[in-house]
């Protein structure tokens, strides 16, 4: 570019920033410099609180951890032993528990008949000797 050229383009330039110069009251662009001062200042201290708070939910976190895994690996192990002995119980002790009880039922319904002949036996004025 030529020095008569450089020239020209900074003359436009001092135009177009007079222009806007007078565009923009002064005391509205100090007022907007303040507002944005204040802010700033505002976010800062937002930050730093964040910063603290995850700082300190880092350490809470860190201790956390360690109990819930603890507590993640007893509920595991308490699960596989209730289902061992769920197992245990239910396939083959339930049968036969099933059966005896079965057996109770009946040995117990064959001798009612049995049972009422001696209460009425015992409730009876008379009562008979049996042989």
């Amino acid at each position: 570019m030529e020095q008569s050229e450089k020239e020209s383009i900074r003359e436009a330039s001092e135009e177009v920033y007079n222009e806007f110069k007078t565009l923009i009251n002064s005391e509205d662009l100090d007022s907007l410099k303040h507002l944005q001062n204040l802010i700033l200042g505002r976010l800062q201290d937002s930050n730093a609180v964040l910063s603290h708070f995850n700082e300190y939910s880092e350490i809470c976190f860190a201790e956390f951890s360690s109990d819930f895994s603890r507590n993640t690996r007893l509920l595991k192990s308490m699960k596989s032993d209730l289902d061992y002995i769920f197992q245990k119980l239910s396939a083959p002790h339930l049968f036969s528990f099933l059966s005896i009880t079965n057996k109770l039922n009946a040995t117990l319904l064959d001798s009612l008949p049995d049972l009422n002949e001696a209460l009425e036996r015992h409730d009876s004025p008379n009562p008979t000797p049996s042989a």
